[in-house]
């Protein structure tokens, strides 16, 4: 599975970007850059990500750090499927 993909593939429907997401790369910035990430598009994802990838995310796990960059959101979901 290619996590990159499929974050961005999530990125693009949770937060209705029309295709907007293939054209990011892993030092593509979201949190503060992109308009449609707000608190409320933060919830969507984790349960797009707990959804899709079969594992759960706890409260204490979620930091503004880890919706970064595009590289920051895979490296977090890479950890989890690996934990």
């Amino acid at each position: 599975m290619n996590t990159q993909k499929e974050v961005l593939s999530l990125l693009d429907e949770i937060l209705s970007l029309n295709g907007r997401a293939a054209g990011f790369s892993a030092d593509t910035p979201l949190l503060g850059a992109i308009p449609e990430l707000d608190s409320m598009a933060v919830v969507a994802l984790i349960t797009g990500f707990e959804e899709r990838f079969g594992f759960m995310v706890e409260d204490d796990e979620i930091e503004g750090s880890t919706f970064a960059t595009v590289g920051s959101l895979v490296e977090f979901v890479d950890g989890k499927l690996a934990g």
